[in-house]
């Protein structure tokens, strides 16, 4: 009887204690299943959006996104940052501009996006060139500093790749003694630097994911550091590369604005965010773009490639792309020559004449703008004009490169217009002065004259290198023929192959002109 009331008791307080487990058991994984980061389905879908839980939108910020509606904003952005931004037949697509445009519609409001490198947009949104910039940018405690972030809108992570042709790395302990590359700014970027010192390799950041993967290609470095999605994209588009680690998840993506400022554009963006996840079209965005690598617990080091198009297929779909680009070259680079030519002519005159503050402020003006690097000035005027009057101002771009270029090749000019006037033999003067003639009347029939014979060949000089001057303007965003190649073969991640079309039109295009420049020099000076 005590045996029996004792075998029972034995298995209640069993009983007891495997309820007790069972219940910690529970609570230790509901708490873990809160630190972790949830996995994506294999859809794409619910577990698939790991920022679907992490939405901030309330009734206020419903309000003040309603203030937003009949608005026009410029974005700023990165096009070159496959596949979230990217041009694909001269249109900007990918996740980020699908997004964008998706909730500007859903919201009401209307953007202009201005396509420019990442730190340059970052610069525009700084100087109120731009109202917001989303361009695959991670959001970190630096950034908060600045910025004011939407909700997240996508989870990144970092992985690393090497050539098709490379089997000598298969892990980071590989990389001991050798450079590896990363994309300035990036969560690439910020992972190989944390593990640099365990593994002893080097970094070395670019700009660009197409700089990168053609760096390791070429030998420059052992291996890139990038985010998963773009380089499995890369990868399915035949860029040369293959991935060999797991994927390392990392932070998020989200939209920016000044800190403090276009409250109402940021309230839109997260309220149209929310609306595209809860209809699902933001999963189905996803999908078209990273196909089956927009789960995270996808095989991205198995990624199918498509069909490589050959040379002259890519010329051909290529050549719009570049003419527009050549044109957009050929009118800032005529407009600037004007304005340069102008300035050099009257500077030059200065430089020769016999007032002395004259000549002072002319050598002042070639010491500044010849001692200066172009891309100094580029910025200058596209950045920080903007910032000294407070606003934005419209084509901006236009009259920042007209500015730019005109001011640095007037310097030059001035040069040689007053290098040209001073090599005229001094009797010539003295002979004009003798015959009763002023200073003003010798100059005009006497010594230009003999001065533009002199100095046109350095002329057409300058003229030639101002045209290949103008392809600093990609910097600040303004559409030439090398920004265009840059947009092109950021998607096509077929660098050699495009630059080596930029050449040849490059090539072609100068020397026309220069042959055009010549007809008129023998025929200003027979």
């Amino acid at each position: 009887m005590r045996t029996a009331r004792s075998d029972s008791g034995l298995k209640a307080g069993m009983r007891a204690w495997l309820r007790l487990l069972t219940a910690l058991l529970a609570a230790v994984m509901v708490v873990a299943g809160l630190s972790a980061t949830p996995a994506l389905a294999a859809d794409g879908t619910e577990a698939g959006d790991t920022t679907k839980n992490m939405s901030t939108v309330d009734d206020a910020t419903r309000a003040l996104a309603k203030k937003a509606k009949g608005k026009t904003y410029t974005i700023a952005t990165d096009t070159t940052f496959a596949p979230f931004e990217f041009r694909e037949n001269g249109k900007m697509v990918g996740i980020d501009m699908d997004l964008v445009d998706k909730i500007a519609a859903s919201q009401g409001f209307k953007v202009t996006i201005q396509s420019l490198g990442f730190n340059a947009a970052l610069q525009a949104l700084s100087s109120n060139q731009a109202d917001a910039v989303i361009a695959g940018m991670s959001i970190t405690d630096e950034r908060k500093q600045v910025y004011d972030f939407s909700d997240p809108y996508f989870q990144s992570g970092v992985q690393m790749a090497i050539a098709n042709s490379d089997d000598s790395v298969k892990g980071y302990a590989d990389l001991k003694g050798k450079t590896v590359t990363a994309k300035t700014g990036s969560e690439g970027e910020a992972y190989a630097k944390s593990i640099a010192k365990k593994y002893g390799f080097t970094i070395k950041s670019v700009d660009q994911s197409a700089t990168m993967y053609e760096m390791v290609k070429a030998g420059n470095a052992a291996a890139v550091f990038d985010d998963y999605p773009v380089l499995a994209y890369g990868i399915s588009q035949n860029n040369g590369l293959k991935t060999v680690t797991p994927k390392v998840p990392r932070g998020y993506y989200g939209f920016a604005v000044n800190k403090g400022r276009d409250a109402e554009l940021l309230a839109a963006f997260n309220v149209g965010l929310k609306e595209l996840k809860d209809s699902g079209e933001y999963d189905k965005i996803l999908v078209r773009y990273l196909g089956a690598n927009a789960s995270t617990n996808a095989d991205t080091n198995s990624v199918k490639t498509v069909e490589r198009v050959s040379f002259w297929q890519l010329a051909v779909q290529s050549l719009p792309a570049l003419m527009q680009g050549l044109k957009n070259t050929m009118i800032i680079t005529a407009l600037s020559f004007i304005v340069a030519l102008l300035l050099g002519l009257g500077f030059g005159l200065m430089r020769v004449g016999r007032n002395k503050a004259l000549a002072w402020i002319s050598r002042a003006y070639v010491a500044v703008f010849r001692g200066t690097p172009v891309l100094v000035w580029a910025f200058f005027f596209y950045f920080g004009v903007p910032q000294l009057v407070g606003h934005a101002i419209p084509n901006w771009i236009w009259f920042s490169g007209l500015f730019t270029l005109s001011l640095n090749s007037g310097a030059y000019l001035t040069e040689i217009i007053r290098g040209a006037i001073q090599s005229v033999d001094p009797g010539q003067a003295e002979g004009a002065r003798s015959l009763g003639l002023t200073y003003a009347q010798t100059m005009r029939r006497v010594i230009l004259p003999q001065a533009v014979k002199i100095g046109t060949p350095a002329v057409i000089n300058q003229l030639v290198i101002l045209l290949k001057d103008s392809s600093l303007l990609l910097t600040i965003g303004f559409a030439d023929l090398l920004y265009q190649a840059q947009q092109l073969y950021a998607a096509n991640f077929r660098v050699t192959e495009t630059l080596l079309m930029v050449g040849v039109i490059y090539f072609v295009a100068i020397t026309l002109l220069t042959w055009l420049a010549n007809i008129a020099d023998r025929r200003l000076n027979k």
